[in-house]
């Protein structure tokens, strides 16, 4: 086994989990689930069956990722977040194979207890804020916030907000790389 699971971790057959990853307390990762290398999966996490994660994920404790979601490397899962894989649940009704696909993009950031509805594309290093509702697709970039969620600004690859000036262009306060905003998108230069 190349990577790490700690006892009381479950973890169903037909797993592929990569080289470096971690897997904590208490932990249930269903069949048939793709886990990339070097990642961290928190306490209490349930990731249900086929559920894909690239390289370096992390995902916090308190999180259910279910079938139909598929994150992208170097993705943060906040404390408590969840994904939802079916616009009009019934208990009554089964709608196992109506599950809708929700992409997390690569470097993407869901803050702690946000929720993001099913049959949406976060976008490449989109910040989604803590307790967020997101209900549409995300631009990459894109800073969100609220319930439901709405774009409040940008965010820069290493986390940092951009401030745009008149011409578009805005530098990370963090790593002084540039970027440029045009048309409602955001390119790193």
């Amino acid at each position: 086994m190349n990577y790490y699971k700690h006892e009381t971790a479950i973890i169903d057959g037909g797993c592929n989990i990569g080289t470096g990853t971690k897997i904590w307390h208490f932990s249930h990762v269903m069949p048939n689930c793709t886990i990339g290398e070097n990642c961290n999966i928190g306490q209490n996490v349930f990731i249900a069956a086929d559920v894909l994660l690239g390289n370096n994920v992390k995902v916090q404790n308190n999180v259910s990722i279910y079938t139909g979601v598929v994150c992208e490397d170097d993705v943060f899962l906040g404390p408590s977040m969840v994904f939802t894989n079916v616009n009009n649940p019934r208990s009554a009704v089964s709608r196992r194979g109506q599950y809708q696909k929700t992409y997390v993009r690569k470097g993407a950031t869901i803050g702690a207890n946000a929720t993001i509805v099913c049959g949406n594309t976060i976008g490449q290093y989109a910040f989604i804020g803590a307790g967020a509702v997101v209900t549409k697709d995300v631009p990459d970039f894109a800073l969100l916030v609220g319930n439901p969620a709405r774009q409040t600004g940008w965010m820069s690859i290493n986390g940092h907000r951009l401030e745009f000036n008149e011409k578009g262009e805005a530098s990370c306060p963090g790593t002084g790389q540039k970027y440029r905003l045009k048309d409602e998108k955001v390119k790193l230069l």
